[in-house]
């Protein structure tokens, strides 16, 4: 009954998004197996160097050169993924103390712990391109450096919290394990475990909704509403167009991503039809059905005027979260102050010591 055990639905041997991880965990053994082309002697072409090691499918370390383009676009793309995952915590944080039971308690306050958890794995993988967590820090405090629009909507019922599990991170899982072939090594390799968790927690989200799609008629009422307010925010967290997407070509001839974003987008629709059907829940697009010629479901746009907005900072919950983070990092001044005390300390120890 679980969200991604649907055969058919992956490429990947195996089946399902986590069949597709261990995929891509098996391709970076054999990647580091086969070996990367020799180095460059002194004097030879830094660029040509790099096309080749991307060309090869081999992954780019942070001793190598890289184009700076390169090193910003990373930088960007990895901070955004982990801006919102510290971001993330905190529509399903509000429902930990209001979980209808000491089981729902314990495992939803679990997931927000690994998604903390993926936000210290992205910014170390941020901080190999010469940026520090800091600067990644204040970057997000001053809005000069976003997060998924997703978590700007409110979680209004317990209902809520199954369809983040579901569709969120549904939606991120579909959009995350191409990043686990990324071209970068450390955000690859980041991937392969941040991955592995987000499935339990689609696993999670699609357990509550079948539990309450399967109850009362209220509690079947109350899934099939996050249903309908979750869906389009959902679809629409795959970015714009591929026609509209200003980074998609280049990160892509990089080997940054895999798949454009309407090419993601479409499987996870694929996927989240089969699945409804089983939790008893309707999407709510009367436009959605098969399309034989295409073999994949035809279904309504996302509103992207409406993604635009959110992401410049118009969205029902962004002044919300953006107070609460820049709250919760002031009250925490006096943790880092004292890791940093405690730290010089202990290097003056080993210094002493060593004299």
């Amino acid at each position: 009954m679980y969200g991604n055990d649907f055969p058919g639905t992956d490429d990947a041997p195996g089946g399902g998004l986590l069949g597709q991880v261990e995929a891509a965990e098996e391709a970076l053994r054999r990647a580091a197996e086969r070996g990367r082309p020799d180095g460059p002697a002194p004097g030879d072409d830094l660029q040509a160097y790099f096309d080749e090691v991307i060309a090869a499918d081999q992954k780019i370390e942070p001793r190598d050169w890289m184009p700076e383009a390169y090193r910003k676009t990373l930088i960007r793309q990895i901070a955004q993924h982990a801006h919102s995952e510290i971001i993330g915590m905190q529509p399903e944080g509000n429902w930990i103390s209001r979980a209808p039971s000491l089981k729902r308690k314990a495992i939803l306050l679990a997931k927000v712990q690994d998604e903390a958890g993926h936000g210290l794995y992205l910014y170390a993988a941020a901080e190999t391109l010469g940026i520090t967590r800091d600067e990644l820090v204040e970057l997000l405090l001053a809005g000069r450096q976003k997060y998924s629009s997703i978590f700007n909507y409110p979680t209004l019922s317990w209902a809520d919290v199954g369809a983040i599990g579901w569709l969120v991170d549904g939606a991120a899982i579909v959009n995350q394990v191409p990043l686990c072939r990324c071209s970068y090594g450390p955000y690859a390799r980041a991937m392969i475990r941040v991955c592995k968790e987000e499935s339990f927690h689609q696993r999670q989200g699609y357990e509550i909704l079948h539990t309450l799609s399967h109850g009362t008629p209220a509690q079947k009422a109350m899934a099939q509403d996050a249903i309908d307010r979750w869906w389009y925010p959902s679809l629409a967290m795959f970015g714009p167009p591929d026609g509209d997407s200003t980074h998609s070509a280049q990160s892509m001839a990089w080997k940054i991503k895999r798949f454009s974003n309407d090419e993601l987008r479409q499987r996870f629709v694929d996927m989240c039809v089969q699945q409804a059907e089983i939790l008893g829940l309707t999407l709510p697009d009367p436009d959605l059905r098969w399309n034989e010629d295409r073999q994949a479901y035809d279904y309504t746009q996302p509103d992207y005027d409406e993604l635009m907005r959110v992401i410049k900072g118009d969205g029902p919950c962004n002044r919300e979260r953006m107070t609460h983070r820049r709250r919760a990092h002031a009250d925490g001044a006096w943790v880092r102050e004292a890791a940093a005390a405690y730290a010089a300390k202990r290097a003056a120890e080993r210094e002493r010591v060593a004299a």
